[in-house]
């Protein structure tokens, strides 16, 4: 007999691939990922329902875990190889570090809240993400020890771009991060690092208007 409650997620994941293609999603790698990595895993049990719809949720800490469409904006614009590091800052609920898992080599993902670094842990290795490791700590730092980084993604706004995540991403490498004020505009930016004669240089696109949480300095006191 089949089983009601899988043909329904089965059903619910089906439409939200397509949701991702019919908005521009079109690499066939991140879709797959996307699909492979259950979204309900992430989100509150009252808010299972809700999983695959194309929207921001609440999580713990007043944070949020990113509407399917940004995921998937953010990971393609990546451009990942299987065999990239990549630095995440703003663990959260650890979906986006889930859906990185699958695309690359090794995922660093920094959060400042110890009980969301408890809750993304425990998710990532329940779900067989063992390339994936959370640490507690300021996401304006980065993290140094491990640098440098192929891919860089930020998943809070910051009001100027953290100088210590530019300096460590790899010569050739993307950095993808929301910028703008908390109550004011915000774009995605993605930055491409190279080497030239005359030094590093560091070429900005500006992307999608999107709206993030703030990136706040330090680790959260409490939480």
């Amino acid at each position: 007999m089949t089983d009601p409650t899988a043909e329904q997620a089965d059903i619910e994941r089906v439409n939200f691939l397509l949701t991702l293609r019919r908005r521009g999603i079109s690499d066939r790698a991140v879709l797959r990922a996307m699909g492979d990595v259950s979204r309900t895993a992430y989100v509150s049990a009252d808010l299972a329902s809700s999983a695959y719809v194309d929207q921001a949720l609440p999580i713990d800490c007043g944070q949020t875990i990113s509407q399917p469409y940004v995921v998937g904006y953010m990971t393609e614009q990546l451009g990942l190889k299987p065999h990239h590091r990549v630095l995440e800052i703003g663990t959260g609920s650890g979906y986006q570090a889930a859906v990185l898992s699958k695309l690359a080599r090794e995922v660093v993902s920094i959060e400042r809240y110890n009980t969301l670094a408890d809750q993304a842990r425990r998710r990532l290795n329940a779900e067989g993400a063992a390339n994936v490791e959370v640490i507690v700590g300021d996401g304006f730092d980065g993290c140094p020890e491990r640098a440098p980084f192929d891919r860089i993604i930020v998943t809070a706004a910051a009001e100027e771009v953290p100088p210590a995540l530019t300096a460590q991403l790899a010569d050739g490498g993307v950095m993808i991060l929301p910028l703008g004020p908390q109550n004011g505009p915000q774009h995605l930016i993605k930055l491409t690092k190279s080497q030239t004669p005359d030094g590093v240089k560091l070429d900005e696109e500006k992307l999608i208007p999107v709206r993030f949480v703030p990136m706040l300095r330090g680790k959260a006191r409490e939480l």
